[in-house]
Protein backbone atom coordinates (compact mmCIF):
# COMPACT_ATOMS: atom_id res chain seq x y z
CA UNK A 1 0.00 0.00 0.00
CA UNK A 2 1.40 3.39 -1.02
CA UNK A 3 0.58 6.34 1.24
CA UNK A 4 1.44 10.01 0.93
CA UNK A 5 4.33 11.28 3.05
CA UNK A 6 3.01 12.63 6.35
CA UNK A 7 5.82 14.70 7.82
CA UNK A 8 4.47 15.78 11.21
CA UNK A 9 5.89 12.75 12.97
CA UNK A 10 4.28 10.05 15.12
CA UNK A 11 1.74 10.77 17.83
CA UNK A 12 3.90 8.60 20.09
CA UNK A 13 6.95 10.81 19.50
CA UNK A 14 4.95 13.96 20.20
CA UNK A 15 3.63 12.65 23.50
CA UNK A 16 7.05 11.38 24.53
CA UNK A 17 8.71 14.72 23.75
CA UNK A 18 6.11 16.46 25.87
CA UNK A 19 6.96 14.13 28.73
CA UNK A 20 3.57 12.44 28.96
CA UNK A 21 4.85 8.89 28.86
CA UNK A 22 7.81 6.82 27.73
CA UNK A 23 8.55 3.26 26.83
CA UNK A 24 10.94 1.21 28.94
CA UNK A 25 10.94 -2.12 27.11
CA UNK A 26 9.08 -3.40 24.06
CA UNK A 27 6.67 -5.27 26.33
CA UNK A 28 6.77 -2.97 29.36
CA UNK A 29 6.37 0.57 30.57
CA UNK A 30 8.27 2.75 32.99
CA UNK A 31 6.12 2.89 36.12
CA UNK A 32 7.60 6.29 36.98
CA UNK A 33 5.61 7.71 34.07
CA UNK A 34 2.69 7.76 36.53
CA UNK A 35 4.31 10.80 38.11
CA UNK A 36 4.42 12.76 34.88
CA UNK A 37 1.92 15.46 34.03
CA UNK A 38 -1.22 14.03 32.42
CA UNK A 39 -2.18 14.80 28.86
CA UNK A 40 -5.11 17.17 28.93
CA UNK A 41 -8.37 15.38 28.29
CA UNK A 42 -9.44 17.88 25.65
CA UNK A 43 -6.34 17.01 23.64
CA UNK A 44 -7.06 13.31 24.10
CA UNK A 45 -10.61 14.00 22.86
CA UNK A 46 -9.29 15.77 19.77
CA UNK A 47 -7.09 12.85 18.78
CA UNK A 48 -9.48 10.18 20.02
CA UNK A 49 -12.38 11.53 17.96
CA UNK A 50 -10.32 11.25 14.78
CA UNK A 51 -9.44 7.64 15.54
CA UNK A 52 -13.11 6.86 16.13
CA UNK A 53 -14.00 8.36 12.74
CA UNK A 54 -11.20 6.46 10.99
CA UNK A 55 -12.28 3.14 12.47
CA UNK A 56 -15.94 3.87 11.73
CA UNK A 57 -14.99 4.28 8.07
CA UNK A 58 -12.91 1.08 7.98
CA UNK A 59 -15.62 -0.92 9.72
CA UNK A 60 -18.19 0.33 7.20
CA UNK A 61 -16.14 -1.63 4.65
CA UNK A 62 -15.87 -4.66 6.98
CA UNK A 63 -12.18 -3.96 7.63
CA UNK A 64 -10.72 -4.70 11.05
CA UNK A 65 -7.60 -2.58 11.62
CA UNK A 66 -6.09 -4.66 14.47
CA UNK A 67 -2.95 -2.61 15.19
CA UNK A 68 -3.97 0.64 16.85
CA UNK A 69 -1.19 2.34 18.84
CA UNK A 70 0.40 5.83 18.99
CA UNK A 71 3.25 4.75 16.71
CA UNK A 72 0.78 4.09 13.90
CA UNK A 73 -0.84 7.51 14.11
CA UNK A 74 0.99 10.14 12.07
CA UNK A 75 0.44 13.89 12.36
CA UNK A 76 -0.02 15.90 9.18
CA UNK A 77 0.97 19.51 8.55
CA UNK A 78 -2.31 20.79 9.99
CA UNK A 79 -1.99 18.77 13.17
CA UNK A 80 -4.53 16.10 12.24
CA UNK A 81 -3.96 12.36 12.44
CA UNK A 82 -3.40 9.86 9.65
CA UNK A 83 -3.85 6.17 10.38
CA UNK A 84 -1.02 4.15 8.87
CA UNK A 85 0.52 0.65 8.81
CA UNK A 86 -2.24 -1.60 7.52
CA UNK A 87 -0.13 -4.76 7.77
CA UNK A 88 -2.64 -6.43 10.11
CA UNK A 89 -5.79 -4.99 8.52
CA UNK A 90 -8.20 -7.61 7.25
CA UNK A 91 -11.73 -7.92 5.91
CA UNK A 92 -13.67 -9.51 8.77
CA UNK A 93 -17.39 -10.05 8.22
CA UNK A 94 -17.78 -12.60 10.97
CA UNK A 95 -14.99 -13.90 13.16
CA UNK A 96 -11.27 -14.47 12.74
CA UNK A 97 -8.66 -16.18 14.92
CA UNK A 98 -5.22 -14.77 14.05
CA UNK A 99 -3.13 -13.65 17.04
CA UNK A 100 -1.69 -10.30 15.98
CA UNK A 101 -1.22 -6.78 17.25
CA UNK A 102 0.71 -5.02 20.02
CA UNK A 103 0.54 -6.81 23.42
CA UNK A 104 -0.73 -3.85 25.45
CA UNK A 105 -3.50 -3.20 22.93
CA UNK A 106 -4.85 -6.73 22.43
CA UNK A 107 -8.46 -7.40 23.36
CA UNK A 108 -9.03 -10.39 25.66
CA UNK A 109 -10.87 -12.38 22.98
CA UNK A 110 -7.75 -12.29 20.80
CA UNK A 111 -5.59 -13.67 23.60
CA UNK A 112 -8.10 -16.39 24.48
CA UNK A 113 -8.14 -17.63 20.85
CA UNK A 114 -11.92 -17.97 20.82
CA UNK A 115 -12.37 -16.00 17.64
CA UNK A 116 -12.99 -12.27 17.46
CA UNK A 117 -14.68 -9.59 15.39
CA UNK A 118 -14.02 -5.95 14.48
CA UNK A 119 -14.96 -5.12 18.09
CA UNK A 120 -11.29 -5.57 19.01
CA UNK A 121 -10.62 -2.15 17.47
CA UNK A 122 -12.97 -0.46 19.96
CA UNK A 123 -11.14 -2.12 22.84
CA UNK A 124 -7.93 -0.67 21.40
CA UNK A 125 -9.53 2.79 21.27
CA UNK A 126 -10.14 2.46 25.00
CA UNK A 127 -6.50 1.58 25.56
CA UNK A 128 -5.34 4.54 23.45
CA UNK A 129 -7.54 7.12 25.18
CA UNK A 130 -6.58 5.75 28.60
CA UNK A 131 -2.91 5.99 27.65
CA UNK A 132 -3.19 9.55 26.35
CA UNK A 133 -4.83 10.72 29.57
CA UNK A 134 -3.00 8.65 32.17
CA UNK A 135 0.45 8.53 30.60
CA UNK A 136 0.57 4.72 30.59
CA UNK A 137 -1.64 1.93 29.21
CA UNK A 138 -4.22 0.19 31.42
CA UNK A 139 -2.39 -3.14 31.20
CA UNK A 140 1.41 -3.23 31.26
CA UNK A 141 4.21 -5.45 32.58
CA UNK A 142 7.79 -6.42 31.80
CA UNK A 143 6.81 -9.56 29.86
CA UNK A 144 4.16 -10.03 27.19
CA UNK A 145 2.69 -13.05 29.01
CA UNK A 146 2.13 -10.92 32.10
CA UNK A 147 0.41 -8.28 29.99
CA UNK A 148 -1.90 -10.94 28.55
CA UNK A 149 -2.78 -12.20 32.02
CA UNK A 150 -3.75 -8.71 33.15
CA UNK A 151 -5.85 -8.10 30.05
CA UNK A 152 -7.76 -11.34 30.50
CA UNK A 153 -8.28 -10.55 34.20
CA UNK A 154 -9.79 -7.26 33.05
CA UNK A 155 -9.19 -5.22 36.19
CA UNK A 156 -8.64 -1.58 35.21
CA UNK A 157 -7.21 0.84 37.75
CA UNK A 158 -7.96 4.42 36.81
CA UNK A 159 -5.65 7.24 37.96
CA UNK A 160 -7.14 9.59 40.53
CA UNK A 161 -6.93 12.60 38.21
CA UNK A 162 -9.01 11.05 35.41
CA UNK A 163 -12.49 12.53 35.08
CA UNK A 164 -15.59 10.52 35.95
CA UNK A 165 -16.86 10.85 32.38
CA UNK A 166 -13.61 9.46 30.98
CA UNK A 167 -13.70 6.54 33.40
CA UNK A 168 -17.28 5.74 32.40
CA UNK A 169 -16.47 5.80 28.68
CA UNK A 170 -13.31 3.73 29.09
CA UNK A 171 -15.11 1.23 31.28
CA UNK A 172 -17.49 0.59 28.39
CA UNK A 173 -14.71 0.36 25.79
CA UNK A 174 -12.48 -1.85 27.93
CA UNK A 175 -15.39 -4.24 28.37
CA UNK A 176 -14.50 -7.92 28.20
CA UNK A 177 -18.04 -8.87 27.22
CA UNK A 178 -18.20 -7.92 23.54
CA UNK A 179 -22.02 -7.80 23.63
CA UNK A 180 -21.71 -4.88 26.07
CA UNK A 181 -18.70 -3.14 24.53
CA UNK A 182 -19.31 0.33 23.13
CA UNK A 183 -19.06 0.36 19.35
CA UNK A 184 -20.22 -3.24 19.10
CA UNK A 185 -23.80 -2.94 20.34
CA UNK A 186 -27.03 -2.18 18.46
CA UNK A 187 -26.28 1.55 18.15
CA UNK A 188 -22.76 0.88 16.88
CA UNK A 189 -20.33 3.79 17.00
CA UNK A 190 -23.15 6.15 18.03
CA UNK A 191 -22.77 4.93 21.61
CA UNK A 192 -19.23 6.31 21.58
CA UNK A 193 -19.91 9.52 19.69
CA UNK A 194 -22.90 10.45 21.85
CA UNK A 195 -21.13 9.77 25.14
CA UNK A 196 -20.90 12.76 27.48
CA UNK A 197 -17.08 12.68 27.40
CA UNK A 198 -17.27 13.58 23.69
CA UNK A 199 -20.00 16.21 24.24
CA UNK A 200 -17.69 19.08 23.25
CA UNK A 201 -16.77 17.42 19.96
CA UNK A 202 -18.46 18.50 16.74
CA UNK A 203 -17.95 15.36 14.69
CA UNK A 204 -18.62 17.05 11.36
CA UNK A 205 -16.10 19.80 12.12
CA UNK A 206 -13.51 17.18 13.10
CA UNK A 207 -14.19 15.27 9.89
CA UNK A 208 -13.83 18.45 7.83
CA UNK A 209 -10.76 19.52 9.86
CA UNK A 210 -12.30 22.81 10.95
CA UNK A 211 -11.18 22.49 14.56
CA UNK A 212 -7.83 24.05 15.44
CA UNK A 213 -5.33 21.35 16.37
CA UNK A 214 -3.64 21.58 19.80
CA UNK A 215 -0.30 20.91 18.13
CA UNK A 216 0.71 22.00 14.64
CA UNK A 217 4.12 20.60 13.66
CA UNK A 218 6.86 22.80 12.27
CA UNK A 219 7.38 21.71 8.68
CA UNK A 220 9.89 23.47 6.45
CA UNK A 221 8.94 21.85 3.16
CA UNK A 222 7.26 18.79 1.68
CA UNK A 223 10.36 16.63 2.21
CA UNK A 224 11.05 17.72 5.81
CA UNK A 225 11.47 14.63 8.03
CA UNK A 226 12.78 16.43 11.13
CA UNK A 227 9.68 15.57 13.16
CA UNK A 228 10.53 11.88 13.09
CA UNK A 229 12.84 10.25 15.61
CA UNK A 230 16.15 8.86 14.44
CA UNK A 231 16.30 5.08 14.39
CA UNK A 232 19.68 3.39 14.47
CA UNK A 233 20.22 0.96 11.64
CA UNK A 234 21.52 -2.38 12.92
CA UNK A 235 24.23 -4.08 10.91
CA UNK A 236 23.62 -7.83 10.57
CA UNK A 237 26.16 -10.02 12.36
CA UNK A 238 26.59 -12.11 9.23
CA UNK A 239 26.22 -11.59 5.53
CA UNK A 240 25.34 -13.98 2.76
CA UNK A 241 28.97 -14.92 2.11
CA UNK A 242 29.42 -16.01 5.73
CA UNK A 243 26.44 -18.37 5.90
CA UNK A 244 28.46 -21.29 4.55
CA UNK A 245 31.95 -20.24 5.69
CA UNK A 246 32.98 -23.74 6.80
CA UNK A 247 31.84 -25.44 3.61
CA UNK A 248 33.82 -23.02 1.45
CA UNK A 249 36.83 -22.53 3.74
CA UNK A 250 39.29 -23.92 1.15
CA UNK A 251 37.91 -22.03 -1.84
Amino acid sequence: MALEFVNGGELFSLLRREGKFKRKLSFGWDCFSRQLVKLREDTARFYGSQVVLALEYLHSMDIAYRDLKPENLLIDRRGYLKLTDFGFAKIVKGRTWTLCGTPEYLAPEIILSKGYSRAVDWWAVGVLIFEMIAGYPPFFAEQALQVYEKIVAGKVRFPFFMSTDAKELLGNLLQGDTTKRYGNMRNGVADIQSHVWFASIDWVDILEQKVKAPHVPTVIDEADASNFDDYLEETPDTNASMLYAEEFADF
